[in-house]
């Protein structure tokens, strides 16, 4: 098991050359981001159920979810599962968290969700997102639902893979769902390599996005990463749902749904590049590089990589035939769309971003830049006079 920057294929890098990573921000300029603000919306739903009931806002600032009181523990940054050596066999349940998508050192900071749905295991924190699931292809998996802790039924359900039509872990079709109080094991063959989306399929306009979901990788036999591999979950939010669910006396409705929250791995710029919170890239000069990009948001992103085009080999578990590949700098990405596309690092060195080319998605509220913005970074230019100051703008003491 590791964390999520340990991922399969990527070297250990130097304690400094990590934190440098977040070095990369410093080609967008996030001088000016500041406290995120939304419209408000009129939804006719309240969703709340529990908790200390807020002030009724008339309008809506993202930022007011922070203010939302509850007692929930923080969720951790994701951790990666290697399910070879669990012989396929895991138990997972959930658990009510807060999430910082801005650390409270963060420029912009702190900006929390009272609460969300954490994925958890026994051996993991609770995440948003869940662990990244890594098998090889031919893996007889256990998924053991697990709901003793959390008070709403439940499902896993995942993409890609074919499975029993009582193992979909869809309970409108199949008439089952994991009540309170119980377990239930989905027995599912990992049948077809790819990156895959898991989630709750148990009321999924609220499940999902309350941060239920998480990666299933498959890996084919003779599988070979990259010198540098990543997995990365886009996801854009309206913080009302979260804030409503807190208890808070939010009015929000999926029809009047206005999302004012983007983030990359659970975090929004400049939070996403926190060496230990965040999810930055570091290079060396001729890596190889894999990017696994899941969307588990509502809305379709266009992610563009500066200054090194790339092809996009797989999609939704497919592998694109090479006649097919081309060069490309934007991949757009639909709702629980998976794409993969490599590069090599062979840029002039220095520090890239990585960002939604939806460019009001790159914001956080109405200060720009934020947001789904990641980055790269070359360890041969880690010395530079950015990496202080998007320390400082991270949150992180260097």
């Amino acid at each position: 098991m590791t964390r999520d920057g340990d991922d399969t294929g990527r070297r250990t890098a130097s304690r400094r050359g990590f934190l440098s990573a977040a070095a990369a921000l410093g080609t967008v300029g996030l001088a000016g981001c500041g406290a995120p603000r939304a419209d408000a919306g009129t939804g006719a739903e309240n969703a709340a159920t529990s908790g200390e009931a807020a002030e009724q806002v008339e309008e809506w600032s993202g930022s007011d979810s922070t203010g939302v009181e509850t007692d929930h523990p923080y969720t951790s940054p994701r951790t990666t599962i290697d399910l070879d050596e669990r012989d396929g066999q895991i138990t997972v349940s959930t658990t009510p968290c807060r999430h910082q998508l801005l650390g409270e050192d963060t420029r912009g900071g702190p900006w929390e969700l009272p609460e969300v749905w954490a994925w958890q295991t026994p051996d993991t924190d609770p995440s948003v997102p869940g662990p990244l699931l890594r098998v090889t292809e031919g893996t007889e998996l256990e998924i053991t639902y697990d709901n003793s802790e959390h008070n709403r039924p439940h499902t896993f359900h995942v993409h890609g893979l074919r499975k029993d039509w009582m193992d979909d872990g869809v309970p409108t079709t199949t008439g089952r769902q994991v009540a309170p109080g119980e377990e239930h094991t989905y027995e599912i063959t990992a049948n077809q390599p790819g990156t895959h989306l898991y989630h709750c399929h148990y009321q999924t306009q609220n499940h999902l996005d309350m941060g239920m979901y998480g990666i299933l990788r498959v890996d084919p036999e003779g599988y070979e990463p990259a010198d540098q591999e990543v997995f990365r979950t886009i996801k854009d939010w309206d913080t009302r749902l979260s804030a409503s669910m807190a208890g808070g006396d939010v009015d929000f409705s999926h029809r009047d749904r206005n999302p004012d929250a983007f983030t990359i791995n659970g975090r929004s710029a400049p939070y996403s590049f926190h060496p230990e919170e965040g999810s930055p890239l570091i290079l060396q000069e001729g890596d190889s590089v894999r990017i696994h990009y899941v969307n588990a948001g509502y809305e379709s992103h266009a992610m563009h990589t500066h200054n090194h085009g790339f092809t996009v080999v797989e999609k939704d578990g497919g592998v694109i035939p090479e006649a097919a590949r081309h060069r490309e700098d934007v991949v757009p990405l639909a709702p629980a769309e998976r794409k993969t596309i490599e590069f090599t690092a062979d840029a002039d060195p220095g520090v890239y971003a990585l960002h939604c080319h939806k460019v009001n998605h790159a914001m956080n509220g109405d200060a720009y830049p934020g947001g789904m913005i990641g980055g790269m970074v070359y360890e041969s230019v880690m010395d530079t006079e950015q990496f202080a100051s998007v320390m400082d703008l991270a949150g992180y003491e260097a």
